[in-house]
């Protein structure tokens, strides 16, 4: 499993095992409380041996999870993967917990435990094995996509914002792509548009500058410029099918020789 897959499994298993735990707690007293004839030892044995082994058997929803996290698959795909594992899950608890209060019984209670008949008791556990499968995958699933969430955010935040190296003269201004509005042509130079109003220049034709900035998402929109059209912010009919390019208080032409540019400025 990758990282985040690890983290939201064992998250998840976490939070399973508190529940189970809670559970196990509250109908242990319970059943002191409904039945105080039984004891404590007995309730204790049948609560903590199913207790234990839905801690074990919890692997089976996390393969699942994990499967259907990967491959999200279509419901008529998963629906027989489910059927197959909530069974063998409630086969393998019934059948752990019955021999652990049996081992438990001879060693404690000084007589057999008696599980009672398979064909109404397995049935009835059932039940209570499905709601508790449907909730573990629940469990898995959200806490999956939770740990992917996290780490998709946490690599956009950690991957360095790109930057492009304008030699204006013998200085070499580095600036953020994002913050470059535009570059125009002026003479043998290209001139840089920056947010901050800074105008730097660097000894380029434009057209060998628009491949490096075309990687960074720029668009020709004029012979003479070069837009970032994530800066945009509107568009301006300017007749004859030019437009007025807005980048806040700046100001670049579209010409209609490039409609490629106004299609996707206007996606």
């Amino acid at each position: 499993m990758s990282g985040e897959e690890r983290q939201g499994v064992a998250q998840a298993w976490l939070l399973g095992v508190g529940l189970i735990a809670c559970i196990a707690v509250v109908n242990v007293l319970t059943l002191r409380h409904d039945a105080p004839r039984l004891g404590i030892l007995g309730p204790a044995i049948w609560e903590g041996s199913s207790a234990f082994v839905t801690m074990l058997i919890f692997a089976i929803p996390a393969g699942v999870a994990v499967w259907t996290f990967r491959k999200k698959p279509r419901w008529w795909r998963a629906a027989p993967v489910h059927l197959a594992a909530v069974v063998l899950y409630s086969v393998l608890h019934v059948s752990g917990f019955v021999a652990l209060r049996k081992l438990a019984y001879l060693a404690f209670m000084g007589g057999p435990y008696q599980f009672g008949p398979l064909s109404t008791e397995f049935p009835y556990e059932f039940r209570k094995d499905l709601m508790a499968y449907g909730l573990a995958s629940i469990i898995y699933s959200l806490s999956l996509r939770r740990s992917a969430r996290e780490a998709a955010d946490h690599a956009q935040t950690a991957a360095p914002a790109p930057t492009f190296d304008i030699r204006d003269g013998a200085r070499l201004v580095r600036v953020p792509v994002s913050e470059i509005l535009a570059v125009r042509s002026a003479g043998n130079y290209a001139e840089f548009v920056l947010a901050d109003d800074r105008r730097p220049l660097m000894r380029s034709s434009l057209s060998a500058l628009e491949a490096d900035m075309a990687r960074h998402g720029f668009l020709r929109t004029h012979r003479s410029w070069l837009v970032n059209p994530a800066r945009v912010t509107g568009l301006r009919p300017e007749g004859s099918g030019d437009f007025a390019i807005e980048l806040g208080a700046v100001e670049a032409p579209l010409s209609r020789r490039f409609p490629q540019a106004l299609a996707a400025l206007r996606r």
